[in-house]
């Protein structure tokens, strides 16, 4: 695909391990520096990549080399805007992990700044550009099902902080179980239903407090201060209707991650947080089928979008791990809460369009020599 897209990494904490077992092996992305509040961290993640491999003191010295084309933002939740908007403003692309920003202010922000520099925005989560969900996905588009007329989409656990050595972040403002694994199940969706026109939805917190579990400040208590159950029914613009649970409560479950009900049968579709899995289709006899991978990235992992960001901007065409498509899955997603908090049916006001699928049969990115 000649030269490869110049990325600049911001952020050095426990992801990044997974984007540079991705980023090393392709030819299409090179690492020229890194960066890191703790430059120990930045210089063991440049250690693990291939070439010579910068590590710059700060964001700003980062931002201001001439041999970074775009930025991969790794850095905390709370300041993903920020940084994405000093990137943009020192003329770089940006890829994100999610979530794009924390408010809706703030991405609209991101999307006209973008817009007016003529620069590109992605966004995590790539998972959705797999051969699991494009598999399902190309299963709906083929007509495999009918007409889609519902879906359900579970996620329960009893808490990371049985297994998180430092969770307090999940469980303070813009933590809990819909803003932590939501944007993976709601790109999902969209990706297989269409964007959601409206959203009703219920919270609780089954207690005030939590303990940690493991690590060396097992035993700690520390306070709840957001919801950590979350249901939601979600109005689809084509018309169906999407009931979704996300909790931090729930001790065990056998609720499928995805399923889509059509007219004519119905999809099982693998978990949306991994790239792979099975896609099970029923034609309403009872029984299963396992469908064949038929399309998206492979091998899939942290990276695909950025990767997939590269060969759009080679060739011209708009990238698939959208800005727009994060922007309004944090809209949906707030929205949610707020019709939890106050009651009734509100309307998701960042409008997108479906994203385009991964075209063509399944698709390897080429690795570097």
């Amino acid at each position: 695909m000649g030269k490869p897209l110049n990325i600049g990494v911001i952020g050095a904490g426990a992801i990044s391990g997974a984007y540079a077992a991705t980023l090393k092996d392709l030819d299409c992305l090179r690492v020229a520096a890194v960066t890191d509040l703790d430059r120990a961290r930045a210089e063991r993640l440049a250690g693990t990549l291939p070439g010579e491999v910068a590590v710059a003191g700060t964001a700003d010295a980062l931002l201001a080399r001439d041999d970074v084309d775009a930025v991969l933002n790794l850095t905390l939740p709370a300041v993903h805007a920020t940084v994405s908007l000093a990137a943009l403003r020192a003329g770089k692309h940006v890829y994100s992990e999610k979530p794009l920003a924390a408010r809706r202010e703030e991405a609209d922000v991101l999307l006209a700044e973008s817009r007016a520099r003529g620069l590109r925005v992605g966004c995590a989560p790539d998972t959705v550009l797999g051969t699991g969900i494009q598999t399902a996905r190309r299963a709906v588009d083929d007509g495999e099902i009918g007409t889609p007329v519902a879906a359900t989409a579970f996620m329960t656990t009893a808490g990371h902080e049985r297994w998180h050595p430092d969770p307090e972040f999940y469980y303070r403002p813009g933590g809990g179980p819909l803003l932590d694994m939501g944007p993976y199940y709601l790109s999902a969706l969209v990706h297989l239903l269409g964007p959601v026109a409206r959203v009703a939805g219920a919270a609780s917190r089954s207690r005030a407090e939590r303990l940690i579990g493991s690590g060396p400040r097992a035993g700690t208590r520390f306070p709840v201060e957001v919801d950590t159950h979350v249901t939601g029914l979600l109005h689809h613009v084509g018309g169906a209707v999407t009931t979704l649970v996300m909790s931090f409560d729930i001790q065990a479950a056998r609720l499928p991650r995805i399923e889509v009900y059509g007219t004519t049968g119905s999809l099982s579709v693998p978990d949306p947080n991994t790239f792979d899995g099975v896609t099970s289709l029923s034609r309403g006899t009872g029984e299963w089928e396992p469908l064949p991978a038929s399309a998206g990235y492979r091998p899939g992992a942290r990276g695909a979008g950025l990767a997939d960001l590269a060969d759009a901007l080679a060739t011209g065409r708009p990238h698939l791990a959208s800005a727009e498509l994060a922007a309004h899955v944090l809209d949906v997603m707030l929205t949610l809460l707020d019709a939890a908090e106050h009651g009734g049916t509100l309307p998701v006001t960042r409008a997108t369009g479906r994203p385009d699928a991964v075209p063509g049969p399944v698709t390897t990115f080429r690795s570097a020599d």
